[in-house]
């Protein structure tokens, strides 16, 4: 999986349950509302400035939008 993929994961679980639209965040991040479709498709990379408002809308420290997720133990 690709930094841009792991990102739109992210971004999506995060702007999810924060029960947000995307025309919601969009709309405080100071972005479009298909730019953030296509952060959310990994269509296309985000800047670290889109990333850090992104987050602060959210909520979350920016590099949680960009942790890979865990495996699980078995």
């Amino acid at each position: 999986m690709t930094l841009r993929e792991v990102f739109a994961r992210n971004l999506r679980r995060w702007r999810s349950e924060r029960r947000l639209s995307q025309e919601e965040l969009a709309f405080r991040a100071n972005v479009s509302r298909g730019y953030m479709s296509d952060l959310e498709r990994a269509a296309y990379s985000a800047s670290l400035d889109v990333v850090e408002r992104i987050a602060k809308v959210l909520a979350v420290e920016p590099a949680q939008l960009l942790e890979k997720a865990k495996p699980a133990r078995g």
